[in-house]
């Protein structure tokens, strides 16, 4: 499922237009992304939270000359925790 069948369910759930539902779905995503570069954590009770998360700087392979070893910087990566109720639901 992509983003605009995503907006054509919940507007028929919840008695939207497709413009109004796929405008709401893209201030969550804004939202969140805000919230993760802030360094805050955002949970959705039931569904999971989400978090970034910092992977340390680490010595890696060239893929290409695997004799030279390069570098790999330190990033800030998106974790996603999957709440109960949805563990449950895909039991």
């Amino acid at each position: 499922m992509n983003k605009a069948e995503l907006a054509e369910k919940m507007a028929a759930q919840v008695q939207l237009t497709k413009k109004q539902a796929e405008e709401a779905i893209e201030a969550i995503v804004q939202i969140i992304i805000g919230e993760l570069k802030a360094g805050n954590e955002v949970t959705i009770t039931g569904f999971g939270s989400f978090s970034a998360r910092q992977r340390a700087a680490r010595m890696g392979v060239n893929p290409q000359n695997p004799a030279e070893k390069m570098q790999i910087p330190a990033v800030t990566v998106p974790k996603f925790k999957a709440g109960k109720s949805l563990k449950d639901a895909l039991k």
